[in-house]
Parts: C-alpha cells; sequence; structure tokens
C-alpha cells in the first residue's frame, strides 16, 4: 500500500465514500421499515453540500428490521473498497438515541488514539453524523421522535479487504472502517493515506511511545527491523510517499521525541533534492543533482559522470559500492536529513539507507 498507483492521463470521475454509501443504506432501510416497501434508490445530503443519488437492492423487510446494500463505487480512484457490497440493518430501539452496531466485515477499535472509543465499531464521526441526521429527520417526517434507531453496518468480505488497508496498525481489527469526510472520493488524491498516517502517529502516542519507527512501506520496515527487532508494531509508520505530511505531523505532536526513518535508495535520491513527495507521477530523480552531489562528495568527473548514464536511481550501486563508509552515500543521507529537519526541527532523527537487497546504512551526523 506504499505506493500509488500510475495516475491515468485523462479525465477522472469522482466516487463516494463508505460513510455515504452507509448513511444511503440506512436511509433505504429506515424508510423501508417505517412505510414497510422496499427502497430502491435514495438521495443523500453529502457534507460537501451536494446531494447523491444511490441505487440499493437486496431489500428484507418484517416488522422488526429492515435490511438494505448498496454497491459503493469510488469512481476511477484505486480503492480497495471500490464495488464493496455495504450493508445497513435498522430497527426501532426504545431509548430514544441512534446506536451503531458492528455487523460483519467493519472494523473494530482495540487501541486508544483514534476518534473512536475503544469497544466502538471503526464508524468514523462525519459517517456517523450524517447517518444519525437522516435518522432524526425520519423520525421527526413520520411523528416517531419517541423511537430510538439501532444501525448495523455491515460490508461483504470487508475482513479481507481491510489486509490491503493500514487499520491492524491502527488497531483496527476484523474488518474495514466506515470512513469520509466529505462523501466523495477525489480519485488518486491519496487523502485516506494522509489520514491513516495521521491517526497512526495518533495511537502510537495515546500508548504512550515517543519513539517512531517510520518507513515507505512494509519492504523497508522488514529491512529495518535488523536493527530494531524489538521495536512496538503500535509505533511502526508507512508513510508510503507522503514525507512532507509525515513530518508535519511529527512536528505538530511535541510529545514525540526520536523519529528512525528508513528510505530505499530511489525515494532517497528525489528527497536529497527536496522532493518530500516522491511519488512516481510527482517527480523523477535528477541525474544531474545526484552527479553533482557525487563530484561534492570527493568522487572524480569520470566516476562521477557514470550517474548521467543510468536510467533508474537504484543502478547507483553499480558506481558507489552499498555500504556506510562510501562518501556518496553519506552525502545521500546529510541532504535528505536536512529537508526533514527543516520540518520537525523539534525531533532527534535516525536514517537509515535501503537498498533492494535489504542492507541498511546508517547516516553519521557529522
Amino acid at each position: 500500500m506504499s505506493d500509488l498507483q500510475e495516475i491515468p492521463d485523462k479525465p477522472l470521475r469522482k466516487g463516494y465514500t463508505t460513510g455515504a454509501c452507509a448513511t444511503a443504506c440506512v436511509k433505504g432501510a429506515l424508510l423501508g421499515l417505517i412505510s414497510q416497501k422496499k427502497q430502491e434508490k435514495v438521495s443523500v445530503m453529502l457534507p460537501v453540500g451536494e446531494t447523491a443519488t444511490f441505487y440499493l437492492k437486496d431489500a428484507i423487510i418484517s416488522k422488526d428490521k429492515s435490511v438494505i446494500t448498496t454497491i459503493k463505487d469510488a469512481g476511477d480512484d484505486p480503492d480497495v473498497t471500490h464495488l464493496a457490497e455495504i450493508t445497513a440493518t435498522v430497527s426501532f430501539n426504545t431509548t430514544k438515541e441512534i446506536i451503531f452496531k458492528r455487523g460483519e466485515g467493519v472494523g473494530l477499535v482495540t487501541l486508544p488514539g483514534l476518534e473512536i472509543a475503544v469497544g466502538e465499531p471503526a464508524i468514523n464521526p462525519v459517517p456517523r453524523k450524517m447517518m444519525a441526521t437522516v435518522c432524526h429527520k425520519m423520525l421527526s417526517n413520520f411523528n416517531l421522535t419517541d423511537k430510538g434507531v439501532t444501525i448495523e453496518i455491515s460490508v461483504k468480505d470487508g475482513e479481507k479487504l481491510a489486509k490491503r488497508t493500514l487499520n491492524s496498525r491502527l488497531g483496527i481489527l476484523h474488518g474495514i472502517s466506515i470512513l469520509g469526510t466529505s462523501g466523495i472520493v477525489t480519485p488518486f488524491s491519496a487523502a485516506s493515506y494522509i489520514a491513516s498516517i495521521q491517526q497512526g502517529i495518533d495511537v502510537a502516542l495515546a500508548n504512550n511511545e515517543t519513539q517512531l519507527l517510520i518507513n515507505s512501506g512494509a519492504r523497508s520496515e522488514k529491512a529495518l527491523r535488523s536493527i530494531f527487532p524489538d521495536f512496538p508494531e503500535v509505533a511502526c509508520i508507512h508513510y508510503g510517499n507522503w514525507i512532507q505530511e509525515t513530518f508535519e505531523k511529527i512536528y505538530k505532536e511535541k510529545a514525540i521525541k526520536v523519529v528512525n526513518m528508513g528510505i530505499m535508495l530511489g525515494k532517497a535520491s528525489k528527497l536529497a533534492k527536496g522532493h518530500t513527495n516522491t511519488h512516481s507521477n510527482k517527480t523523477t530523480w535528477d541525474k544531474n543533482f545526484i552527479y553533482k552531489l557525487a563530484l561534492d562528495s570527493g568522487y572524480n568527473e569520470e566516476i562521477s559522470s557514470k550517474v548521467l548514464a543510468l536510467n533508474i536511481a537504484g543502478r547507483l550501486q553499480e558506481i558507489f559500492t552499498f555500504g556506510a563508509e562510501e562518501p556518496f552515500y553519506q552525502m545521500l543521507l546529510q541532504k535528505c536529513y536536512e529537508h526533514c529537519y527543516k520540518i520537525a526541527p523539534n525531533v532527534t532523527l535516525n536514517l537509515y539507507l535501503i537498498n533492494n537487497n535489504n542492507q541498511v546504512i546508517s547516516y553519521k551526523k557529522v
């Protein structure tokens, strides 16, 4: 999950969040329960002020409860929940409250630090508010204000889908989260990934961790585990390509004292020049910059100019032996360090360069 797919060179279609889909199901199910008639489609007001229409299916209605499903459409975003079946089961209760229950495929919050309390279903605050607003409006419209509504959200194959997300790192187990602050999925915006980074840091802090182990993804984390074999998983964060956003969050949280950062050679060649978003759609490595970096590291023109013939940064190892004593890599790490330090000067930053063979070079601060 560390890297986004290539962004298609065409107009991109927006989609809808799991929270918006769940709200549509709740509205359809509650209307079905009240009217005892199956609903084929409903319109929902999204937090951004737009109205969206959702088509519903598989309605089951009895006197006691109503169940209905919709298929999530994420537009052109490579969302793991695209085409997922989201279902709401609603029933009346006597508490006059809106009660949320976890159905199959929806995650359970098991660690503090998130906006939702431990033991609650992983349905985020904005979707909860959307569903509650729909319920209150319909109860008022049909003169049923003496009743409360119990909402159970489930997602078909949600536990399987969750394995492709960062949920387990956040202490969200057994399923996906019901998300969305706007109701709309903007293709390739990376908003959900960045939110996961921020939530991961919140969870680490809530569990009294003041040191972080940050890596671009599972591969670089595995390599760095050779140095930190016992580092608590709750304090391990995958920054993907979003180094800027990760360090901005780190800077904001003054309780974080130490950051141990692993970075792959390709990403380091971009970060060294100051590119803090390292996705291939945003930046490419600058061979001229790396060539000059080699010269500044003390290599002669003959060796340094070999950089200009390379097609990928990973091949730098063909010129400079991958080792802690090689001046080129120390200079590369120094430049990476400087750009990260500019964003979060309040932490002790330990930097580690990783190659495709899982070898690790530590930055030796001067």
